[in-house]
């Protein structure tokens, strides 16, 4: 929702796929939706569990977010429609994340999507108790962009080879391993860096308060793809997605309201 939320701030077409609950938060947010300009056409209402909840504890010395993502959710219980195939199949990206995978009913609409997608976006969210290693390597291998933290590059190179000691060494297997065409990784302050076979870019971080880090790197996510799919250079993209990914974090909230000139302010610091 983060993810798409930005892609249409920075006028980009988004659609969302998901599924809420058939009680009061469920049209509460499908409300919430459309009050930030999302189309809420192939979010489904469901019976089968609550509207997601999401309990976030934000460390106020280190500022590190720790997640409790409510199982189980409505959104685990995504149901494939025929109506999705043209829809996804049409589309210039199509954004995906491994806790889709935590239920047998939405792991198999994904599946069937990723069947379809053109370019296909994997933002791993490696939340534990919910993802096995075998599905993790099932999706890295439809993968064409892949975007992780520090933190995750470590967690799934460590699966293979524990010898990896350098950054440049885990990027470098997992291209090769998965035959990913681009891999994206963010790293707090220490900025972040973009990788393909043969070319790679490191962005710094840019110099600002922290208010908040939730929805970060989300942000990040969709202002890199917003410049991807407007052709501009990677570089360019990065360092404009490292700017929009610290604008969000001198905010409340993972998706406030902005415009270009706030996110030209952050590059300027």
């Amino acid at each position: 929702m983060n993810v798409a939320y930005h892609l249409s701030q920075l006028d980009i077409d988004s659609f969302l796929i998901s599924k809420v609950g058939n009680d009061g938060d469920g049209r509460q947010l499908l409300q919430q939706l459309e009050v930030l300009g999302l189309c809420t056409d192939f979010c489904q209402v469901g019976d089968e569990a609550p509207t997601s909840r999401v309990e976030i504890h934000i460390d106020k010395a280190s500022q590190e977010v720790e997640y409790d993502i409510i199982f189980p959710a409505a959104w685990d219980y995504i149901t494939y429609q025929k109506k999705f195939d043209r829809f996804v199949a049409s589309s210039e990206a199509f954004v995906f994340g491994s806790l889709a995978l935590r239920n047998h009913r939405t792991k198999a609409t994904l599946h069937k999507l990723l069947e379809i997608a053109p370019y296909k976006v994997f933002d791993i969210n490696l939340r534990k108790p919910f993802y096995q290693k075998e599905d993790i390597e099932y999706l890295l291998q439809t993968t064409d962009l892949l975007k992780l933290n520090r933190y995750e590059l470590e967690h799934i190179t460590d699966w293979f080879d524990k010898d990896y000691q350098e950054e440049a060494d885990r990027i470098q297997f997992l291209l090769r391993q998965f035959g990913l065409q681009e891999i994206v990784v963010t790293k707090g302050s220490c900025g972040a860096s973009y990788h393909t076979p043969d070319f790679h870019h490191v962005a710094d971080s840019y110099q600002i308060i922290v208010n908040d880090t939730v929805g970060s790197g989300d942000a990040f996510l969709a202002a890199f793809l917003a410049q991807k799919l407007k052709g501009i250079d990677p570089k360019e993209a990065l360092n404009f997605a490292s700017a929009v990914g610290a604008f969000v974090t001198t905010q409340s909230g993972s998706c406030p309201n902005y415009t270009l000139s706030d996110i030209e302010k952050i590059k300027q610091k």
